[in-house]
């Protein structure tokens, strides 16, 4: 029920009034009412702050790992990552909490296990049958350091290999030492005088599990017969190993060594290799051996029923391919292919149609982890063409620069931005199916769109569907298209504004209703594209220059060409500003011969056909002036209903009409002030010495910055963790306060005057010294007099203070909602002239409710700096509500967002904390310590938008979204897909009658007899530590589930095999006994360790 307003009477008692005292304090009293009118919903139990996903490529990959049953491929990275890829769609990331390089990765086959080594040689279980894996146990040497390890399919023995050339055994269930240890020492020659390095390699004969293969880094190889505990044969070699490989027949071997060759061995022939290929070697005339090459870091040998071997192996070029690109080569039969990657090799696996080593391997496809991307090669194919990556792994493809995050977008827009980007893809892949297709999807919970934007250091904008916490690529953008490449260095001379990547996006200014896209970029430039599905050749590309000064009064400028403080109707668009569009300046330098006139980029002149997509409306860029380069561009607003856009810097602001293609403002930032400055400055007069120009990209909306700042590419990331620059608005030298930039642009319809009696359009700008500005905007009508009608535009003398850089501005109509700006709906620009004429008769929609408000009814205008947030009643602009944000640190990013059908502002500052303030009170309603800001990457990409999501940049390539919403926290869950999914285990091969009978087949070894305790005893304690892991729990379930999914196999494999009923019910019985046995006995060591401190462990 709506409640009475006393604001009406008021304003009635106002009226018949004449005393202006009776007036303002009616005023005040309404502005008291408001805040007991709105009723705010939004409380502290609506938020909680949790991770939700993150995408793109693991950052520094250094390990790779595949279950051949389950079809999950694991990825370990230095940094202690691990990320879990299943079908499309299917993701997960997780940390090792010591950050250590994750050096190994071994899949409990079919199991829904994982077990990681890392570079601080501790082993870790980790348990995947839970959407959010968890480590179940990890062990921690304490005297040796792990360098290989190895874990047969179906056994719950891992061996482990170290630097001093030893191996251990692990049971993988208790994660315990077996007292079984084969020492180095007996494993080689006893004549042998020196040590044989670290071990490089550990597998078992794929036909006789007793007999295990172990390889040293000098070149030595061993077979180690397990149960005489004793060496079988010892094969040398003079140079270093790198990798060894079994044919599945058993009967030999192969290695890869340091000098480019493979060497195969007969397994019963020590004493000299059975052959020896240099793949990469040039064959010398006189039987010499060949050239020595860079060394083969990996080799897999892999049979086929139907035909040759495939021998597969990264590294091995010759020496003199200086340049040459890395390549993985695949030798089958005769013929040899080289395949070159972008980047270089981490680790490669080939996948294969069985999980027996001991039967034909059938090999399919070849998983190569490069530094930089994730390649999948088709074996089954002529030309082993790569599979299309369904993976979100290319957000890197070029820095990333900035980001934009908007949620609810329109629906229509995922569909529109989809069938323009399909165009785009590439040919030429392979026909089959992504050969990763394990697990499950999540449940969807959300029913809304999001759409992720990336601007990129090479002028590239990436469209993103992040709908339902999933991540794939729409669409791509190439802004730098409509400049002229230089061909050479000395064909740049306008480019030295930035060190590198001149095209590099600064800013992304979007409205997702009409489509319109407006980008900022590195060198001073602002383009404005309009969405078109239809093909368009323009002749000439439409192009603005505009000279954007700072310096006042000393020097006269050319042309007159200042625009006065308060335009006159007459001056609103500066002819002289505008340079004809078909020809760039051609004045290159002042009478002084100093640099003047010119932009950083020269625009095409040629024809530019435009695909599909966004088309290019209109290109602006900021001029030299008298030998200053133009000052990058801070900040940007862009608004479709009223054919706007505008931008600011250091030096000032300008505002271009991109209807009429004409510049409507084009001032310093002290002349926007008029009388009304509050800051006595000295005018100054141009520098004659070139000043570096750029902040970079890492002081985007950052307000001043330090000189040592300037000039650094955008991709670099400054690891500057002090922050410690003059920020704050009480600065005292003249020169900062003189480069007081725009920092904040809002375009809106509100209240611009104290005694305006009902909104119009308008211009909010804030700067970095923390004032707020208005500016009038005077629009013609619509249709066709909007073409021929100037926007006049005007200062209103409205001025409004607040501590630190202005970062944000909003508005709420009379009942706290927001109020968007106005925008047109999107429709085809090009289309025919009977459209046109309707056209002419629509005007621009305008969702503003202030339209169909009464007159006097007020709006209230939210304000956030760096330091603190303001609400101020309009049209009063008296400051109702206030909430310092921060005293210590500053706000790096600041958005009034939805949730829960109430708003908020969200922040996050630099010291790490996630906040969030009710609207219109500034309630605090969220205070969380999240991340400490560490580099400049989280600065210029962390953004908030609707229903509580947000997101930055975690590492260069990868994407970390995040919720504030309690209600997305609880749907998480049932969100995220499963990695672990009940599949049968494929059948042994069949052995054969002969094999049978004359035992040729693969020999069984009972692992338990020899490595259990009661065989070998119990290991030294020193030698390594075990700790239980957090997943302890979680892991008896997904243990306990794991024994009723090997009930569930044990019956299909019965059934398969006709026995009979009883002995089903009686085995069944028995299983399910072991089955209740197990869960007890788990239930016992929970009880057990449950009381107990971690140092009693």
């Amino acid at each position: 029920m709506r409640k009475f307003n006393i604001r009406k009477v008021l304003d009635g008692l106002t009226a018949v009034s004449a005393v202006a005292s009776a007036s303002s304090a009616a005023q005040q009293q309404q502005a008291g009412n408001r805040e007991t009118e709105i009723q705010e919903t939004l409380q502290s139990e609506h938020f909680q702050l949790c991770k939700t996903v993150r995408h793109g490529f693991p950052y520094q990959p250094s390990a790779l790992a595949f279950d051949p049953v389950q079809k999950i491929l694991a990825i370990g990275t230095q940094t202690g990552a691990l990320r879990l890829f299943g079908r499309p769609g299917v993701e997960c990331y997780c940390q090792h909490d010591s950050g250590a390089a994750v050096i190994q990765l071994q899949f409990l086959i079919n199991e829904g296990a994982l077990v990681s080594a890392l570079a601080d040689d501790t082993l870790h279980l980790w348990n995947l049958r839970q959407k959010r894996p968890a480590i179940l146990h990890s062990l921690k040497f304490n005297r040796e350091r792990i360098t290989f390890c190895h874990l047969p399919f179906q056994s719950k023995w891992l061996y482990v290999g170290t630097e001093r050339g030893n191996i251990h055994i692990v049971n993988v269930e208790s994660f315990t030492l077996s007292g079984y240890v084969i020492m180095w020492n007996k494993a080689i020659e006893l004549s042998s005088k020196s040590h044989p390095g670290p071990v490089v390699h550990i597998s078992d004969n794929p036909m006789d599990e007793g007999k295990l293969l172990i390889g040293f880094e000098s070149g030595t190889v061993v077979l180690w017969d397990l149960k005489s505990k004793k060496a079988d044969y010892r094969y040398t070699h003079d140079e270093a190993i790198h990798s060894v490989a079994w044919h599945h027949e058993g009967k030999q071997f192969i290695c890869s060594h340091s000098d480019g060759t493979l060497t195969i061995w007969n397994v019963k022939s020590p004493t000299k290799p059975f052959q020896t290929i240099t793949p990469h070697g040039k064959q010398l005339k006189d039987g010499k051996k060949p050239e020595p090459c860079k060394p083969i870091l990996k080799v897999e040998y892999k049979t086929t029923r139907a035909g040759e071997p495939f021998i597969i192996l990264s590294g091995g070029l010759s020496y003199d391919t200086v340049g040459r690109r890395p390549c993985l080569t695949v030798m089958h039969g005769k013929s040899t292919a080289v395949l070159e990657m972008d980047y270089s090799i981490v680790d490669f696996l080939t996948l294969c149609e069985t999980p027996y080593p001991n039967d034909f391997q059938e090999p399919y496809a070849v998983v190569v982890l490069l530094e930089k991307d994730l390649v999948l090669i088709d074996l089954a194919q002529n030309g082993y063409p790569i599979f299309e990556n369904p993976y979100p792994l290319t957000i890197h493809e070029s820095p990333v620069t900035c980001c934009e995050y908007f949620a609810d977008c329109p629906v229509d827009l995922i569909p529109a931005l989809y069938s323009v980007g399909a165009r785009q893809k590439r040919q030429g892949y392979s026909k089959k199916e992504w050969p990763i297709s394990g697990g499950n999807w999540g449940v969807i919970t959300q029913s809304y769109s999001e759409i992720i934007i990336t601007g990129h250091a090479d002028g590239s904008i990436k469209f993103w569907d992040a709908s339902a916490i999933t991540l794939q690529v729409l669409y791509k953008l190439k802004t730098a298209k409509v400049f002229e490449k230089s061909r050479n260095k000395d064909d740049r001379p306008n480019t030295d504004i930035v060190d590198e990547d001149p095209y590099a996006i600064q800013i992304i200014s979007w409205c997702p209703e009409s489509r319109m896209l407006c980008i900022a970029g590195v060198s001073a430039h602002v383009i404005i594209y309009r969405f078109s599905k239809q093909e368009v050749t323009t002749e000439v590309i439409p192009m603005l220059e505009v000279r954007l000064l700072y310096e006042i009064n000393d020097v006269e400028t050319p042309d007159g060409e200042q625009v006065p403080p308060v335009p006159t109707p007459g001056t609103g668009s500066n002819p002289q500003s505008i340079v004809p569009q078909s020809h760039p300046s051609t004045s290159s330098s002042s009478s002084d011969g100093l640099r003047d006139n010119v932009p950083c980029l020269k625009v095409k002149n040629s024809p530019l056909k435009q695909s599909p997509g966004y088309q290019i409306e209109l290109v602006i860029q900021l001029v030299w002036v008298s030998g200053e380069p133009p000052q990058q561009i801070t900040s940007l607003a862009i608004n479709s209903a009223y054919g706007l856009v505008v931008f600011g810097n250091c030096n000032g602001i300008a505002m271009v009409d991109y209807l009429q293609k004409t510049v409507l403002l084009n001032l310093g930032t002290i002349e926007l002030y008029g009388s009304n400055d509050p800051y006595r400055r000295e005018p100054r007069s141009p520098r004659k010495t070139r000043q570096p120009s750029g902040a970079g990209l890492c002081d985007i909306n950052e307000g001043m910055v330090v000189p040592e700042d300037r000039c650094k590419s955008p991709t670099s990331d400054v690891k500057d963790n002090s922050f410690s620059r003059s920020r704050s608005s009480s600065v005292t030298s003249i020169d900062k306060e003189s480069r007081e930039a725009i920092s904040a642009l809002h375009f809106c319809e509100t209240f611009t005057r104290k005694a305006d009696t009902s909104p119009s359009p308008c211009l909010w700008v804030g700067t970095t010294l923390g004032t707020v500005l208005v500016i009038v905007l005077n629009l013609p009508p619509g249709g066709e007099q909007r073409l021929l009608q100037p926007v006049i535009v005007s200062p209103s003398g409205t001025i409004l203070r607040l501590k630190g850089a202005i970062l944000r501005m909003a508005f709420l109509d009379t009942t706290g909602s927001l109020v968007p700006p106005a925008h047109e709906t999107w429709r085809e620009h090009h289309e025919d002239k009977d459209e046109k004429e309707k056209a002419k008769k629509r005007r621009p929609v305008s969702v503003s409710p202030s339209s169909s408000q009464e007159i006097s009814e007020n709006q209230y205008a939210v304000i956030c700096s760096e330091k603190q947030a303001k609400v101020i009643s309009l049209p009063s602009q008296n400051c109702i509500y206030k909430q310092n944000i921060t005293e210590t640190s500053f706000v790096l990013r600041g958005d009034i967002v939805s949730l829960s059908n109430s708003i908020c502002l969200a922040c996050f500052c630099a010291n790490g904390h996630i906040m969030t303030f009710s609207l219109p009170s500034l309630r605090p309603l969220l205070d969380v310590y999240y991340l400490p800001l560490t580099n400049m990457r989280i600065a210029r990409t962390f953004c908030f938008t609707d229903n509580g999501q947000a997101l930055y940049l975690v590492s260069p390539t990868e994407i970390q979204r995040l919720t504030y919403s309690q209600e997305t926290c609880e749907n998480l869950q049932e969100m995220l897909g499963e990695l672990f999914t009940l599949v049968e285990t494929p059948e042994a091969p069949n052995r054969g009658f002969f094999k049978g009978l004359f035992g040729g087949g693969a020999q069984s070894l009972d692992r338990e007899e020899l490595f259990g305790e009661s065989a070998s005893g119990k290991a030294s304690r020193s030698l390594a530590q075990h700790i239980p892991g957090p997943g302890g729990i979680e892991g008896v379930k997904g243990a306990a589930s794991g024994v009723v999914g090997e009930l569930a196999r044990a019956r299909l494999a019965l059934d398969e095999r006709g026995q009979k009923l009883g002995e089903l019910e009686e085995k069944t019985a028995a299983m399910l006994y072991s089955a209740d046995s197990f869960s007890k006995h788990a239930h016992e060591m929970m009880l057990k360790y449950k009381d107990k401190k971690w140092y009693q462990f």
